[in-house]
């Protein structure tokens, strides 16, 4: 069944809401930093036929770039839980990747009417490892400055499995589709943020999956910054992949989706 476009006001402009499929609970999907919708194309190219899907480009990204700041992860929660008011009309498993996942974190403690569950693909931790510097985060604000530094995080940090030549210009493009200002705000505030107390407040079914080759967020770190602070929660490790697992693992994702719909419908 083709997506359809919803328009979902929220402060400031509205946001371009996609959603298809009808068979729930619906799978929610919070992009990376430098991401868009469009990430989780190769995902949903392999769910079931029939799964309802919402997915859209966050606040300062891609066609939502437009919209004014702040884009601090507050805000981006409460951009998502207008998407899945508007949006959502029974039960909704989140599902966020990196910076997504983060903000996923913050929007399930909210306890939101209809969560079922939450998927954290590659997650950026709720307590941010001590490798989080002052000098690390001023380097990666500079990630995304042109194509060719884009080429590089992609290339040399973000993935361990080369991508398809069409998958790796879509995430060029990307990276390089935000204002300054939402492209900043990730690697100089929002990836240092402690959101632990926020953490311990969910309560629903948790599934994390890490990336055995993963070197911005490692198994190690998500076993000893994340699942301290959700005791019910399960880890999953993609063998090869790296941190962009939505693009690199497409099918062990959407695999490892499906099982977690099944195991919450029981």
């Amino acid at each position: 069944m083709p997506e359809t476009t919803t328009t979902v006001p929220v402060v400031g402009g509205s946001l371009d809401v996609r959603a298809g499929g009808r068979s729930g609970p619906a799978l929610v999907f919070v992009h990376y930093w430098g991401g868009s919708a469009g990430t989780w194309n190769g995902v949903m190219d392999r769910l079931p036929p029939g799964q309802a899907t919402i997915r859209f480009d966050q606040r300062g990204w891609g066609t939502s770039q437009r919209l004014p700041g702040p884009y601090h992860l507050d805000q981006l929660a409460d951009d998502l839980a207008r998407v899945v008011a508007t949006c959502v009309s029974g039960p909704f498993v989140l599902v966020g990747h990196s910076m997504g996942g983060k903000v996923s974190q913050l929007l399930a403690a909210r306890r939101p009417t209809g969560l079922v569950g939450l998927v954290l693909v590659a997650p950026a931790p709720p307590q941010p490892p001590v490798t989080v510097t002052e000098e690390f985060r001023q380097g990666l604000s500079h990630a995304y400055d042109s194509p060719e530094t884009v080429r590089h995080a992609l290339d040399h940090v973000l993935t361990a499995i080369p991508l398809p030549e069409a998958v790796r210009d879509t995430a060029v493009s990307d990276s390089l589709a935000a204002g300054a200002e939402a492209r900043r705000e990730w690697p100089l505030h929002g990836i240092a943020q402690d959101i632990t107390r926020a953490a311990r407040g969910i309560e629903v079914p948790v599934m994390v999956l890490a990336a055995e080759n993963d070197v911005v967020e490692p198994p190690r770190v998500l076993r000893d910054h994340l699942l301290p602070y959700l005791p019910q929660a399960t880890l999953t490790t993609v063998p090869d992949a790296g941190h962009l697992l939505p693009a690199e693992a497409p099918g062990a994702v959407a695999t490892a989706l499906t099982e977690f719909l099944t195991a919450i419908r029981r």
